[in-house]
């Protein structure tokens, strides 16, 4: 590939992440406070109505990533997910009842999943395997630059417009991701490389996806590693909310905004330091890192909750999340390099990821409910520090990934 194309590839995507951050997960925690404030919602009908997409979302991973792996068209598909990720949040507004938002939450996690792979498999397909490490955290700490500009841009403008100020925001930036996928040339793209694939002797090369999966011991440990992870992570903050909540009901928003800029602010750092140094220092150890980072914040938790100590505890975030973000799609490529079938193996272990995350919220419930907060999060942060003793001892250090992912993975069939 010319290098004048690569570096223009290169410098679309970082245009890309940097627009995606209010697109790719939808209206987020501001589409609750909108049916909430707006249109009286109680809590029962907006856990009856996301659940729905939150179990599509996990179910249909692997075939989604299997879909990305198939299609050529990548720059179609992510152009297409963003569109409807777009159409369904604004389904919240116009038809703002239980069935309608329901449906717009399944199509928008759908979205989500296919627009998160495919935004990694082209970079996997521009960079290569040997440059992803870089280009992943550099995808990373843009994502999260864009998402601190979007939350200082809602708690500016929020008290002056109002909320539905979300709403053009996300239009806003739903048009700017579409002219960035468009921009991406499209010959830029490898495709067996945004795949996992190896050619040998201009003969493509791959193992079966049930192969890829079940006899990759490593791969199926950083699965189950990193639901211990989010089982942790996932509920944490929605707990730190809960009990401002309880404490200062009026402050509880801005706690909740602030709490978040900080957090996208030391994902950007984190992410950049593992751009920098993954290559050099490996992936593991920012990993194990993550880990600390998580189960600190969990204790910490406990020692006060004034406003100021919550959101400085809160950059320790930006540390876990940073690394997961940055180095997830990494070392499923590491580990799976050769198959063809990086994106459905990203699907794969992400299900099992989400499956941790979504136990995450009952168990801390039934804390809260059986010894109080402070019991909540020491138990998080004990799950947390399992999870990283688990990860120290099963998951191999993938950086050389051609021979891990070969050491990793049976003989492919000839």
């Amino acid at each position: 590939m010319p290098v004048p194309q690569k570096q223009r590839a290169e410098r679309t995507l970082d245009v890309l992440n940097f627009v995606l951050a209010d697109v790719r997960y939808g209206l987020g925690p501001y589409g609750v406070v909108y049916l909430v404030a707006a249109h009286g919602w109680s809590e029962v009908d907006i856990a009856f109505a996301y659940i729905f997409g939150s179990i599509a979302g996990l179910i249909t991973q692997t075939p989604i990533g299997a879909m990305v792996d198939a299609v050529r068209a990548k720059r179609a598909l992510a152009g297409s997910a963003l569109a409807l990720v777009a159409i369904s949040c604004f389904v919240v507004p116009f038809a703002p009842t239980i069935a309608p938002v329901a449906a717009a939450g399944v199509a928008g996690a759908l979205a989500n999943s296919t627009l998160g792979m495919t935004i990694a498999a082209i970079s996997l397909g521009v960079v290569g395997p040997e440059q992803f490490a870089r280009r992943a955290a550099r995808n990373e700490a843009f994502f999260h630059a864009g998402s601190a500009a979007i939350n200082v841009a809602v708690l500016a403008l929020t008290p002056i417009f109002g909320i539905s100020v979300v709403f053009g925001l996300l239009a806003g930036a739903a048009v700017a991701s579409i002219v960035a996928v468009c921009a991406l040339p499209a010959e830029a793209i490898d495709h067996d490389a945004a795949r996992g694939m190896v050619v040998q002797n201009k003969e493509r090369v791959r193992s079966s996806l049930l192969r890829t999966l079940m006899a990759n011991k490593p791969l199926m440990a950083f699965a189950g590693c990193g639901a211990l992870f989010h089982m942790a992570n996932a509920s944490m903050l929605g707990l730190v909310v809960q009990r401002a909540a309880l404490i200062d009901p009026a402050n509880a928003v801005p706690l909740a905004a602030a709490s978040m800029i900080a957090a996208q602010a030391a994902m950007v750092g984190t992410a950049a330091l593992v751009g920098a140094k993954a290559q050099i220092w490996g992936r593991k150890p920012f990993f194990l890192a993550a880990y600390a980072a998580l189960a600190l914040r969990g204790a910490l938790y406990t020692l006060s909750d004034a406003p100021a100590w919550t959101v400085a505890v809160q950059l320790l975030d930006g540390v876990g999340v940073g690394v997961f973000g940055a180095l997830f799609p990494v070392l499923v490529a590491d580990l799976t390099r050769g198959t063809g079938h990086f994106n459905a193996a990203q699907g794969a272990v992400g299900t099992v990821h989400g499956i941790g995350g979504l136990a995450g919220g009952p168990f801390a419930a039934a804390c809260i409910v059986w010894a109080g907060y402070d019991a909540a999060f020491l138990a998080l942060a004990a799950i947390a520090a399992v999870g990283g003793v688990a990860f120290f001892a099963t998951v191999p250090e993938t950086r050389n990934a051609a021979g891990a992912a070969v050491a990793a993975r049976p003989p492919l069939p000839q």
